[in-house]
Order: C-alpha cells, then structure tokens, then sequence
C-alpha cells in the first residue's frame, strides 16, 4: 500500500472521530504519521497541529449548523489554555524525540483508558471559576506540547466542570482544540521543522469529509459504542508507540 493511499485512510479516520466525538481524532493524527507517513516526532506534532485545526475547523461548523455550540463557555474554558499551550508548544523542541514518543504513548494510553472505562459524563449543574482555569490550562499545555487538540480531556471537562450538557460539549470541545492548536503551532512557526506537504494535502483532504461524515455518524451511533470503538484504536497506538519509544 502507498503512502498516499495511507494518507487517504488515516485522515478519513481521524476525520471521523473529530466529526463524531470532538475527541481521539488528534491523537490518532501523530502516530499516523509516524509509522504510516514516516515522519519524525517533532515534524509529526507540527504536521499534526495542521491537520488538527483544519479538521476541527470543519466539524465545528457542523456541530455550530446544528445549534451544538456554547460559545461562550468554550471561549472561556480555552483563553484559559491560551498562554499555556504557547509555552509548551516552544518547550517541546527541546525536548529529545524518544521522550515526546513515551509521552505521546503515556497519554494515549490514559485516553484509552477514559473511554474504554469509564460511563459518558454527566453534567455537575455548578460552574467554579478556579476549576475551569485550571482545566482550561492543563488542556492547553498538553495541545502545546504533544501536538494534540486535547478533546478527550476537554469533552468531560467542559460538562464536569463548565456545566455543559453532552450534547453541545462535543460541538464545544472542537472550539477549545481550534483556539488551542493555533496557539501551539504559532509557537512552532519559528522551529526548523520541514513538512511534507505531500502526504499532508491528502490526509487534509479525507479528514474534512471524514468530519462531516463524523457528525451524521454521530446522530445515529450510540456515543458509547463509539466511545468504546475508538478507546480499543488508542489502546493499540499507546502499545505500539510505549515499545517503540523503551526498545
């Protein structure tokens, strides 16, 4: 199978999780294009944060079509990540690539976690101002440094902690992963990283109609078994990328 064919497939999938859960879309993005694609750790964020916000970008308008979007409580949950997912996103060209592999692994595999085991979150009915700062920062400094827009965290936070009722927190969670990784990448814009727009314009392409794809999918698929599909895929990649990363 080509590498261009392998673009197609992955950002159709990662499409589709962005489209249809607000979530694990970004994280499957940098092992993609790692182990499919061959690109390096650094340039795979990089590359990722791209991928990330175009995709996003394009769901959020969906889920926005449809009346699914709190604008201003996803304002609020993301300029709190603002600064932090700069500082990070800088941080993370010195750090060697062996140990943004091992991290990248750690987090998918807390990801896998989430979804595999716990129940779709609930919302509190209450809004605490230091919560949401906090949250909103953690998820920033996580987008900055890894690449990654962050919603698997941001889904249960925003209905934990900003109130959010399920169905607008999917819609919600791409605005805080659009605000996020344009951060990021902008603090990556000086980085002496080399993209290869090649594999990316495909994967970009397959990922837009995933997302929209991703939103219908989401009308008619129980959001538990989708929960459950995609914690079983970041399983997997967390394993893969854990070996890589220690042998």
């Amino acid at each position: 199978m080509t590498a261009f064919v392998l673009a197609l497939a992955a950002g159709a999938v990662v499409g589709l999780a962005l489209g249809a859960l607000g979530a694990g879309g970004s994280i499957l993005t940098v092992p993609a294009l790692i182990y499919l694609l061959g690109f390096g750790p650094a340039a795979a964020t990089t590359a990722g944060l791209v991928i990330v916000i175009v995709t996003s970008l394009t769901a959020l308008v969906a889920h926005a079509r449809a009346g699914a979007v709190r604008w201003r409580a996803g304002g609020l949950f993301a300029a709190a990540g603002l600064l932090p997912a700069a500082g990070a996103g800088a941080l993370s060209a010195q750090i060697p690539e062996a140990v943004l592999t091992l991290a990248f692994a750690l987090l998918a595999a807390l990801a896998a976690a989430k979804m595999l085991l716990r129940r779709m979150p609930h919302a509190s009915g209450r809004v605490s101002g230091v919560r949401a700062a906090t949250a909103g920062a953690g998820l920033g400094a996580v987008t900055g440094f890894l690449g990654v827009g962050g919603g698997f965290l941001a889904v249960p936070a925003l209905v934990t902690v900003l109130a959010v009722p399920m169905g607008a927190a999917v819609g919600t969670s791409l605005l805080v992963i659009v605000a996020n990784a344009l951060v990021a990448l902008t603090a990556r814009a000086f980085t002496a990283v080399t993209l290869d727009w090649t594999l990316m314009t495909p994967f970009l392409a397959t990922a837009v109609l995933g997302a929209w794809d991703g939103k219908r999918l989401a009308a008619k698929v129980s959001p538990a078994v989708l929960q459950r599909v995609f914690g079983a895929v970041l399983l997997a990649v967390a394993v893969a990328m854990g070996a890589t990363a220690l042998l």
